[in-house]
């Protein structure tokens, strides 16, 4: 009939591609939209911490920030209204703008975050049990960090990091690798080989389990014989990797001397959700983090007091997930020689009465992803502290120290919050729940400034694959650069009231 006819061009209409879109990206407004594909672009290339390392320093360097080299003197080249930055070991990033009434003695105002996270990492003799087994060729992996292992079964891999190639006549360079087809694999067991015990717990050996395939073994036999290896690291590395490297850099295999590589999920980041109001993707945690705080500092540096008299930093670490205990981790030097050697720069004394009260000054947003209400298991958290995705940053507490938040630090975000016109939530783990911890309390105890820990809300922390709301890219960005802006006069308020009991 007609009205059948009517209703079924009625749905296609509404069903049909450009409706669709229409409707899926008036779910969110155009700013927090745009924001969250800027991310989506960002993780995409940003597959391992020497990826979000390089993808930062092109953001502030077309954002007119000069970079700095730590084995270089600093003196006179910093200048009032400056923005810098400069890189350890190829995998911590740290940026920051120089306010334009800035002498030593002046703060800190530090947003810090890090760029790792949990994955598999190619052992450094990467050849499986000394060859093929079943037909197949592995690689030898290890895990890094605390990952939700079960999760990097059954997916697409892709691999990528840093390689060192050495040329012919000896010069060496370091080469970022990005393999993004799916050429790795994690095979699951079938169900029907599985006894009742592994069916009720899934519980893989990591060692020899956790093994993911790269190719058929017939298709590599060549490979071994056309490319005999020399050496302790050549002949313990899997020659078809070799070749795979090879080709995607455009360089022989004899050239690669060294490299530090990892798997990645090879399916793309994406918008999801009825609505496109989530983020779906690999290392949110905590890239989101990371690709949020140089979009922050970026906006502020034309935001500023032209007398602002602090610096605004941003220090991106790696090495979070493992600890934090390394040269390039929040549990190095860095964060401290980042203060003292800009104080320097301006005539600053080490360890001087100036530093002393610049520190005193300061202040950190450990900046980490949180953890969302999950639908499924809503009792893991406590009733009164339930965070939401798309509702804003998260303040973090615990009483045993595991964030370093205080009363006055979370009242410090809440005023942010507060005038950007943000949501803030809040959030404690049960009692009888475990809680985990991040930089903030290293940092905090190394450099002696009070620090808050916050992060957006997610699911499926430490997964392969991870969700966040997308709105929450913009809620922070905008806490954030709050943070840059009107600290100062946050603390001079609070500089007033006197101590307790006064």
């Amino acid at each position: 009939t007609k009205a059948t006819g009517k209703r079924a061009a009625d749905a296609a209409g509404k069903n049909g591609p450009e409706s669709k879109s229409a409707r899926l990206n008036a779910a969110l407004p155009e700013v927090q939209r745009e924001r969250a594909l800027r991310f989506i672009n960002f993780l995409t290339a940003a597959v391992t911490p020497f990826h979000a390392v390089s993808i930062g320093s092109t953001m502030l360097h077309d954002a007119g920030f000069v970079r700095l080299e730590e084995s270089s003197s600093w003196a006179g080249s910093l200048q009032p209204g400056g923005r810098y930055y400069y890189t350890r070991c190829d995998s911590t990033l740290v940026a920051f703008v120089v306010g334009g009434g800035y002498s030593p003695g002046g703060g800190f105002k530090v947003v810090g975050a890090h760029t790792d996270s949990p994955t598999l990492k190619c052992k450094p003799l990467t050849k499986h049990n000394g060859g093929s087994t079943e037909s197949l060729t592995q690689l030898s992996v290890v895990t890094y960090g605390g990952g939700l292992w079960h999760t990097w079964f059954d997916r697409d891999l892709g691999i990528g990091g840093m390689v060192l190639t050495r040329a012919a006549d000896g010069s060496l360079q370091k080469r970022l690798l990005s393999v993004h087809e799916p050429v790795l694999r994690v095979p699951a067991l079938c169900i029907h080989l599985q006894t009742a015990d592994e069916r009720a717990s899934f519980n893989p050996n990591k060692e020899t389990q956790l093994v993911p395939v790269l190719c058929m073994s017939a298709l590599r036999e060549d490979q071994d014989k056309a490319a005999p290896a020399d050496g302790v690291f050549a002949g313990g590395q899997e020659q078809e990797l070799l070749a795979l490297i090879a080709r995607s850099l455009g360089v022989p295999p004899e050239e690669i001397t060294s490299m530090d590589l990892s798997l990645f999920d090879a399916n793309p980041p994406a918008l999801g959700g009825s609505h496109s109001e989530f983020v779906f993707g690999g290392r949110l945690d905590n890239l989101a983090s990371s690709f949020v705080a140089l979009e922050a500092l970026i906006n502020a540096a034309g935001a500023l007091r032209a007398d602002d008299p602090d610096i605004c930093c941003i220090a991106l670490f790696d090495h979070e997930e493992v600890g934090s205990s390394s040269t390039s981790g929040a549990g190095g030097p860095v964060m401290k020689e980042a203060i003292s050697r800009i104080a320097e720069a301006f005539g600053g004394v080490p360890e001087s009465e100036a530093v002393r009260i610049g520190a005193q000054r300061s202040f950190i947003l450990s900046l980490d992803n949180a953890h969302a209400v999950h639908p499924n298991y809503r009792g893991k958290h406590e009733a009164a502290h339930r965070p939401l995705m798309g509702s804003g940053t998260v303040i973090k507490h615990n009483a045993n120290q595991r964030y370093a938040t205080d009363a006055i630090t979370a009242y410090v975000v809440r005023e942010l919050g507060r005038r950007a016109d943000v949501g803030v939530q809040e959030f404690v783990v049960k009692n009888d729940c475990p809680c985990g911890s991040t930089i903030g309390p290293i940092i905090s105890t190394l450099v002696g400034i009070r620090t808050c820990d916050i992060g957006m809300p997610q699911l499926s922390m430490h997964s392969c694959r991870e969700m966040m709301g997308a709105a929450d890219l913009t809620h922070c960005h905008d806490l954030l650069q709050r943070f840059f802006t009107d600290f100062r006069e946050v603390d001079n308020t609070l500089a007033k009231c006197p101590p307790c009991g006064e």
